[in-house]
């Protein structure tokens, strides 16, 4: 009842023309639906949301119970791998067009990327690896590398893109609850920060820290030794927005009290 009633609150303060966007890595959609993600999304009604980590294929997903709650369009890209990765946008109205994947095969086998197109704006879901050991680390940095040229190849035709999802980097200091301990863990490397930091000033706002400098917010918490109840957490999810559309941002938040996931939502909106 009380996400019904903050749903309503902030879809009166939106009004027209404003667009609100949720990315959200769900550790598998099948065990956040029995969680009570559906209701939740329900209720908090985004007119975009992103799905990362959804470890289904799409025949394993409800998805006449996603049109029944308003979302007749969704899109799934599974990693060919069962029970891993994969990507997913669903959307209340319509895109004109769909892209799955990057068309560069090792990105694309595990599910990593999906975009919708709509007329004035672009939104892609993405799922960067986690660098869980040397062979794994290596292939982030090879992804991070080819994600780059591919993005910048992607904003001479696409300007007006915001990149939602779970980017498995800590950016600064203020976004890791013990950045001096974890200085040399994947995920809060001084190289991965850096590619970090560059792809951000290559022509993307961080739409959290345009709103918000303080610290203590994060979107990720280990299962372990009850972190998330200490808010010992990492801020490894954004929605990086488009230069382009600076003047359109509106608000963005963080939403650690949705628990269907060991991440959680965060949002975004715009006036288009």
């Amino acid at each position: 009842m009380l996400f019904q009633f903050h749903s309503l609150i902030l879809a009166e303060n939106r009004g027209k023309g404003h667009m609100k966007i949720i990315s959200y890595n769900v550790n598998g959609i099948r065990a956040a639906i029995t969680k009570g993600f559906l209701e939740w999304l329900q209720a908090e009604a985004p007119d975009v949301i992103c799905l990362q980590e959804i470890k289904a294929t799409i025949d394993q997903i409800p998805l006449l119970e996603f049109e029944s709650i308003g979302y007749k369009y969704h899109y799934w890209f599974s990693a060919q791998k069962k029970g891993y990765s994969g990507v997913a946008v669903l959307c209340k109205q319509e895109p004109k067009h769909i892209e799955y994947g990057t068309g560069i095969e090792h990105m694309d086998f595990e599910g990593r990327n999906l975009r919708v197109d709509f007329d004035n704006i672009s939104v892609m879901s993405l799922y960067l690896p986690s660098g869980t050991n040397d062979d794994r680390l290596s292939y982030k940095f090879k992804y991070m590398d080819d994600f780059q040229n591919y993005v910048n190849k992607l904003t001479q035709t696409i300007p007006n893109l915001i990149i939602c999802g779970d980017y498995n980097i800590c950016h600064e200091a203020i976004d890791i609850h013990n950045p001096q301990q974890n200085a040399n863990t994947s995920g809060f490397l001084p190289e991965e920060r850096a590619w970090l930091d560059a792809f951000m000033k290559n022509g993307f706002i961080d739409s959290f820290r345009h709103f918000n400098k303080e610290p203590h917010h994060y979107s990720w918490w280990s299962y372990r030794a009850n972190a998330r109840n200490n808010n010992k957490g990492w801020r490894i999810d954004y929605n990086l927005v488009s230069n382009s559309l600076k003047d359109a941002l509106q608000s963005a938040r963080i939403l650690p009290e949705v628990k269907h996931s060991d991440h959680c939502p965060i949002e975004v909106v715009l006036k288009l």
